[in-house]
C-alpha cells in the first residue's frame, strides 16, 4: 500500500470512530451537565449553566442510593463470573485440547451448540425457580458463566494447542499430578489469553442489561444497566439525570479498554500467529 493510501485509510478510520464513538459520548456528557428543562430539548449544544454536581448528587442519592447498591452487585457478579469463566474456561479447553476423544468430541459439540444457539428465557426461569435460584444473585451468576463460557472455552482451547506437549511430558515424569500440571505449568503460560477473557467477559457482563432484566427482578439485585430506570417514565423523563447515569455506568468499561486494548487483541491473536 502506498504512503498516500495508508493517511487517506488512517484518514477515514479516524473520521469513522469519530462519528460512531466520539460524538455520541460527547452528547451524553454535555447533557449530563444540563438542568432538566434544557436537556429535555436533547439538542447537540453547549450547557447555559454547568450542573455537574447537582447532577451527579441526585443520580447517587435516587431511590435510597440505588445506585451505590447496583455497583455492588455489578461488581460481586461481574468478579465472581470471570472467575469461574477462566477457571472452568481453561480446565475445559486444555482437556478436549491435549486430551482427544469421543468423550471430547461430544463435550465440544456442546460447547458450539452452546455458542450457537440462543438462550431459553422461559425455560431457564422455570429451571431458576425449581433450584430457588431466581431472583438471587447466584443464580444470576451461574447465568452469565452459562452464556459466557462457551466463548471462553474456544479462546483457551486455540491457546492451549500452541504450548508444547513435551511441557506436560516433563511435568509428569517429574512427578506432577494431573492438577500440578494444569495450575504451575498451563495456566500461567495462558496469561494473554486469561487476560483476554477477564477484560472482554467483564465489560460484557458488566454492560448486561437484558439478562438482569429476565432472571434478577427486585430492587434489592437491581444492576447498574437496570438503574436507567429510575429517570424514565411514561409521561416525563429527566435527561440530565438519565445521561448522567449512562456517563457514571459508562466510564468503568470504557477505562478497562483503554488501558488493556493491547492485551485484548494479543490474546484474541495469540492462538493463531503461534499456530
Amino acid at each position: 500500500m502506498s504512503p498516500q493510501r495508508r493517511y487517506l485509510s488512517g484518514l477515514l478510520a479516524i473520521l469513522v470512530s469519530t462519528v460512531v464513538f466520539v460524538i455520541p459520548f460527547a452528547f451524553i456528557l454535555l447533557t449530563a451537565l444540563k438542568d432538566k428543562k434544557e436537556s429535555a430539548l436533547r439538542s447537540f449544544s453547549w450547557p447555559a449553566s454547568f450542573h455537574l454536581w447537582d447532577n451527579l448528587v441526585q443520580v447517587i442519592q435516587a431511590r435510597d442510593y440505588m445506585l451505590l447498591t447496583a455497583f455492588l452487585n455489578s461488581t460481586i457478579l461481574t468478579v465472581v463470573s470471570v472467575t469461574l469463566m477462566v477457571v472452568f474456561g481453561a480446565m475445559v479447553g486444555f482437556v478436549l485440547q491435549r486430551r482427544p476423544s469421543i468423550w471430547t468430541s461430544i463435550a465440544s459439540f456442546f460447547v458450539l451448540v452452546g455458542l450457537i444457539m440462543p438462550p431459553a428465557v422461559v425455560p431457564t426461569i422455570w429451571v431458576l425457580q425449581s433450584l430457588g435460584l431466581f431472583k438471587t444473585l447466584h443464580g444470576m451468576i451461574l447465568i452469565e458463566v452459562a452464556y459466557g463460557l462457551s466463548f471462553s472455552i474456544l479462546l483457551f482451547r486455540a491457546f492451549v494447542a500452541t504450548i508444547p506437549r513435551e511441557l506436560d511430558e516433563a511435568a509428569t515424569i517429574d512427578g506432577a499430578g494431573p492438577l500440578q500440571l494444569f495450575f504451575r505449568i498451563i495456566l500461567p503460560l495462558l496469561k494473554p489469553v486469561v487476560v483476554t477473557v477477564i477484560v472482554v467477559q467483564s465489560v460484557a457482563i458488566f454492560n448486561d442489561f437484558t439478562n438482569p432484566l429476565y432472571y434478577l427482578p427486585g430492587k434489592q439485585n437491581v444492576t447498574v444497566q437496570l438503574t436507567l430506570y429510575n429517570f424514565q417514565s411514561m409521561f416525563d423523563t429527566s435527561y440530565n439525570l438519565l445521561f448522567m447515569n449512562v456517563l457514571l455506568i459508562t466510564i468503568p468499561p470504557l477505562i478497562v479498554f483503554l488501558f488493556f486494548n493491547r492485551q485484548i487483541v494479543a490474546g484474541m491473536t495469540a492462538g493463531a500467529v503461534k499456530g
